[in-house]
C-alpha cells in the first residue's frame, strides 16, 4: 500500500461519513430517522485499518430496522477501497 497523507486520510473519513450516510438516506426519509451518529476510525501505522461504526434511531413506525446500520457502515468500506485503487 503507498503511503497516504494527512489531507488523503481526512478525505477517506469524509468519504465514509457521506457514503453511509447517502446509503441510508437513499432507503429511508429524513423524517424518519430520530438519531444518526456515523463514527470513523483510522489507524495507518502497518497499514490502513478502518473502523466504522453507525447508529441510528429510527422513528417506531418506520418500516427499515437496524441492520441498515451494518449495511451503511459496509457501503462505507467498499467506497474507501474504490477511493484507494483509482491510483
Amino acid at each position: 500500500m503507498r503511503n497516504l497523507s494527512d489531507q488523503e486520510l481526512d478525505e477517506i473519513s469524509e468519504i465514509a461519513v457521506k457514503s453511509a450516510e447517502d446509503f441510508i438516506y437513499s432507503r429511508v426519509s429524513k423524517k424518519e430517522i430520530l438519531d444518526l451518529d456515523i463514527k470513523v476510525e483510522l489507524d495507518y501505522d502497518k497499514g490502513l485499518d478502518v473502523d466504522i461504526h453507525v447508529d441510528i434511531q429510527l422513528d417506531p413506525l418506520s418500516k427499515s430496522d437496524s441492520s441498515m446500520a451494518e449495511e451503511a457502515a459496509e457501503f462505507a468500506i467498499t467506497q474507501i477501497d474504490n477511493y484507494l485503487s483509482e491510483d
